[in-house]
């Protein structure tokens, strides 16, 4: 072990995004609802972040793509930005590109990809930041096994979205099938719940937006103006870039000379553009004085489109045919990354304005675009226009539900050529002033130090000869009624373990003494290691030797007193004997049919302001424990700590705490009686549902794998069974 000091520390910072295609030059923005801008901001700032001093490396974390449908670029492992950051792209699930909500069901196996890379590397990152509700379940977990602090970072939330989307009349049972915001929601809850610090680009967010959440807290939230890269709208741009963009646009309209309402989103239902189309269609003036330009992203063939930006473009079409304003639109079907600065300047020249006017805009990057080139501002009252627009003086709030006023906004800059030139200038400057990044990484880098540890500790390897020298290992709960499992199958299965080569390892719920002495009535294998109290402690050997530098990690805001006082007065939870409790583990029971649900319990501590994890158990036992911990966390911080490769591992699933285990990259297996919740998951080349049960399923799944022929484990990314595009059954376990 090693420390350094914090005086002339240099930060290595690992952001994630998952979901989107994210390449280092010309992004795809646009190209599906999944990469926009929020994709692109994470990309700038690691660049920017790069070319500061306080910073030795900065790399970009996202999943890792082998498709014929997109570009090769995607399927790069690394990808080189300069000689301080880079883009790291991690294999999880199918190798094909999928939509956010169905990478879901690979998110533990992209922490378990991303804890590979890291220990090949030999890299401790200071930080780890996530961007987004499955970033966030990813990084928690990932900082959690490597003891540093996390950073989240929303951007767009799933209670905002869920009220908007309810607000614009979208079908709650079809919303919730095709987003699944009940898993999104709980992981932003979890990940609010783990945050050293959250970064917003508004108050309005801290105020409004984070507020709706159990676990706001607003002494960790950090309000940090985006920055952008402005450059590509400076001078007029080239002629050959002007002739493209007309080209584009001309031939859609009877009149290309007259001033351009331009909006540029994804098609997609948060963005609110069929309201923008029936606010111009019903404004006489603008249809008398103005065109409309919808940039809404790329679209090659309309029935090809994903359901959701397929179903905008519908609306879309309908309005503009029900308005018959053809000659007055132009809507081209595809663009180049390089080609938005184009549309900006385009609209500009023709003394212009800029719409957005999504349900909700927590960033507003286009805004700042927009205003960079000299395009003046009507936006939504929500997120991030209301500083922008503040800050720069340069445009109108509009309330996104209310379209006769939205006209009316548009028409009262461009039909005022004085009042649309004070406010173009006026944004053009103030842009430049409020969103560089050179602002935004000194701000954004000065807060970081405030939640860093004053040193860095880095460790090395352990040398505890059992966990080092085992070739693979097998582990898996203490069996329900393991004494009934016949004599047979028992001793088959202690026979396992007598050649040396393979290791034993236990994660329970129980205590390590409880664990111990059932190891020693049924005359079980001595394990390895004992993961105990579902994460709340990891010990070695029969003697139990403390692994201290667990403990430290997951006493990070932990308040046990807290915890019992919080649910001391929760109707049909009763505090187990006191020989089940432990420091890092409150533990319950939940008789009655009165009792609260998980949930239920998660939101009491979260409204308290407690970073806790509740796991419900056979839906009788209650156990709250640190918010770092858990099962799986625990199994991961092991393999990573002494190089233990997941896929040689074994894990034998039965209980419900087991499912974020067997979703990882380690071989898994669950038997016929396992509980509902893991019976429920998808099979995959990873996940075996044995036909039989108890140890018999054991065996089944360890022939499946031939775990004991010594053959290569199946590779993380093996082509899968066709993903189920329905998420609504998707549940997330903490």
């Amino acid at each position: 072990m090693k420390t350094e000091t914090a005086a002339g520390r240099k930060l290595d910072i690992i952001h994630i995004s998952i979901h989107g295609l994210i390449r280092g030059e010309n992004m795809e923005l646009g190209r599906d609802p999944d990469t926009g801008g929020q994709c692109l901001y994470v990309l700038e700032l690691v660049k920017a972040l790069s070319k500061d001093d306080r910073v030795k490396r900065a790399s970009l974390l996202t999943r890792r793509v082998f498709d014929p449908r997109v570009s090769d670029d995607y399927s790069q492992a690394r990808e080189v930005l300069n000689d301080k950051s880079d883009i790291i792209r991690v294999e999880a699930g199918p190798r094909r590109y999928l939509r956010k909500e169905v990478v879901w069901r690979h998110l533990d196996a992209f922490i378990d990809g991303t804890l590979t890379y890291l220990r090949r590397e030999k890299r401790v990152p200071d930080l780890i930041h996530a961007h987004y509700a499955d970033a966030g379940y990813v990084g928690r977990q990932i900082a959690a096994v490597l003891g540093c602090p996390f950073v989240f970072t929303g951007h767009s939330l799933g209670r905002v979205k869920r009220q908007r989307l309810v607000e614009g009349g979208v079908d709650s049972t079809e919303m919730e099938k095709r987003y699944n915001l009940g898993a999104r929601i709980e992981a932003e809850e979890l990940s609010l719940d783990s945050a050293s610090m959250v970064c917003t680009s508004t108050q309005q967010e801290v105020d409004e937006q984070y507020a709706m959440y159990d676990q706001h807290s607003e002494s960790r939230m950090r309000v940090i103006p985006p920055g952008v890269d402005l450059s590509r709208f400076d001078g007029p741009g080239t002629p050959e870039m002007a002739a493209a963009i007309d080209a584009k646009l001309a031939p859609f309209l009877r009149d290309p000379s007259k001033p351009a309402v331009l909006t540029i989103a994804r098609a997609d239902e948060r963005k609110n553009l069929p309201a923008l189309v029936r606010a111009f269609s019903n404004n006489s003036w603008l249809r008398e004085n103005a065109n409309l330009i919808v940039i809404g992203g790329n679209r090659e063939v309309l029935m090809k489109l994903p359901p959701g930006t397929r179903k905008v473009w519908q609306e879309l079409l309908r309005w503009i045919d029900n308005g018959d304003l053809y000659g007055n639109i132009a809507y081209p079907k595809t663009h180049k990354a390089p080609e938005v600065a184009g549309f900006y300047r385009w609209a500009a020249e023709r003394k212009g304005v800029f719409v957005n006017p999504a349900f909700t805009e927590p960033f507003g990057l286009t805004l700042l675009e927009a205003a960079a080139a000299g395009l003046p501002l009507v936006a939504t009252h929500d997120g991030g226009p209301r500083d922008i627009i503040a800050n720069c003086k340069n445009g109108i709030l509009i309330d996104p539900l209310d379209e006769e006023a939205m006209g009316k906004a548009i028409e009262e800059i461009i039909s005022n050529p004085e009042k649309q030139r004070e406010l173009s200038e006026r944004g053009h400057e103030e842009v430049r002033t409020h969103y560089s990044w050179d602002a935004h990484v000194t701000t954004y880098l000065d807060e970081l130090m405030k939640v860093l540890p004053p040193k860095k500790t880095v460790y090395r390897s352990g040398s505890r000869r059992s966990l080092v020298e085992r070739d693979r290992w097998v582990v898996m709960d203490l069996l329900p009624r393991i004494e009934e499992q016949s004599e047979e199958v028992l001793q088959r299965w202690r026979d396992l373990f007598k050649g040396g080569n393979i290791g034993f390892g236990i994660a329970t719920g129980l205590s390590f003494d409880e664990a111990w002495e059932v190891i020693r009535r049924c005359k079980m294998p001595e394990p390895g290691f004992v993961i105990s109290g579902l994460g709340s402690e990891i010990r070695y050997g029969e003697t139990g030797v403390l692994d201290e530098r667990w403990e430290n990690q997951i006493a990070s805001r932990w308040h046990r007193a807290a915890v019992e006082e919080a649910l001391a007065q929760v109707d049909g939870l009763e505090l187990q004997e006191e020989s089940y409790q432990h420091k890092f583990k409150v533990s319950y029971t939940m008789p009655s049919v009165r009792a609260s649900s998980r949930l239920a319990l998660q939101r009491i501590l979260r409204e308290k302001g407690i970073s806790a994890k509740v796991i419900v158990t056979a839906k009788i036992y209650v156990d709250v424990i640190p918010v770092r911990s858990g099962k799986d966390v625990g199994l991961r911080y092991l393999q990573n700590r002494w190089g233990i490769d997941p896929g040689r591992i074994y894990y034998f699933g039965t209980y419900g705490n087991d499912a974020s285990a067997v979703r990882g990259r380690n071989l898994s297996a669950i038997p016929k009686d396992a509980d509902r919740v893991l019976r429920q998951l998808h099979s995959r080349p990873l996940l075996y549902h044995a036909g039989q049960t108890g140890l018999e399923g054991f065996f089944e799944g360890l022939e499946y794998y031939d775990f004991l022929g010594g053959t290569a484990p199946p590779s993380s990314h093996e082509s899968m069974e066709e993903e189920n595009e329905d998420v609504s059954a998707l549940e997330l376990h903490p």
